[in-house]
């Protein structure tokens, strides 16, 4: 199946989503050999990532900000057999959008979030995300940004998501390995994509120095001391497990003991 568009690539040159693109799509290509792409659909919401879409081949909704991840729940409920897979921004996911990722995450949502965290509004030209770092100055912190960053995998591994990593737009071919296995995986599957923005926050010199492939934790606990990581930057798939989908609870027929026993005790 061919996945590229005839649609003109207008993000600017050297930008990390050129990483993200081409890594989805040498997964993509790879997963063709398991999966019905037709099967597919792909979200994606407001930001420079946005335009993701429009290069892809596959079927796709483009929605407001913030809201990829209540998207990627409706399809899946509307139709659980349609694989679903959203790209958001920071600022999208981590800003507008922060509770409805929370919510996607504990839900167990059988869908995959890649989040392009590049730490800046880089569509608006360069204010503060609730990734960008302490000190970050851009048009909404000139004289720097008074906050300590969030951090996404941590707050995933928090919340309940049953698949967490972190890659880097840097190795396409580490972060095409992430992308298959979060898809691949059963239940909500988190991938926040360390993604340099060229023209509002150049973080690829500091990515370069700093990143180093980890091996997978063997425990929960491991996985969080690992996200708060300091020093160095792990990317790599930190967390998962196995446990039922907000589908496979909500669609279930007939229903089960438990289910039924909690309806009783509702009316």
């Amino acid at each position: 199946m061919k996945l590229a568009t005839r649609a003109k690539i207008v993000w600017c040159p050297g930008c990390g989503n050129f990483g993200i693109l081409k890594a989805f799509k040498d997964a993509a290509a790879e997963l063709a050999e398991v999966m019905d792409l037709k099967k597919m659909v792909l979200v994606s919401g407001v930001g420079c990532h946005g335009k993701i879409a429009d290069y892809l081949t596959l079927s796709s909704f483009h929605t407001i900000h913030g809201r990829v991840p209540a998207m990627l729940a409706g399809i899946k409920l509307a139709n659980p057999k349609l694989t679903v897979v959203g790209f958001a921004g920071d600022g999208d996911a981590y800003n507008e959008g922060l509770v409805h990722l929370i919510h996607a995450a504990k839900k167990n949502i059988d869908a995959t979030l890649i989040v392009h965290n590049n730490a800046v509004y880089g569509l608006t030209t360069g204010q503060a995300t609730a990734t960008s770092a302490k000190g970050f100055r851009g048009r909404s912190t000139p004289e720097g940004n008074p906050e300590e960053p969030l951090n996404p995998v941590a707050l995933m591994l928090a919340s309940g998501a049953s698949f967490v990593a972190r890659g880097y737009a840097g190795d396409a071919k580490h972060l095409k390995e992430i992308i298959k296995e979060a898809i691949l995986h059963r239940g909500f599957a988190f991938v926040d994509v360390l993604q340099p923005c060229v023209t509002f926050n150049n973080t690829w010199k500091l990515y370069r120095e700093k990143v180093y492939k980890l091996e997978e934790p063997a425990s929960f606990d491991e996985a969080l001391q690992l996200a708060y990581t300091q020093d160095r930057i792990p990317i790599g798939i930190f967390y998962r497990e196995e446990r039922s989908t907000y589908e496979e609870l909500v669609r279930v027929e007939p229903r089960s003991a438990d289910v039924s026993a909690l309806l009783e005790r509702m009316k």
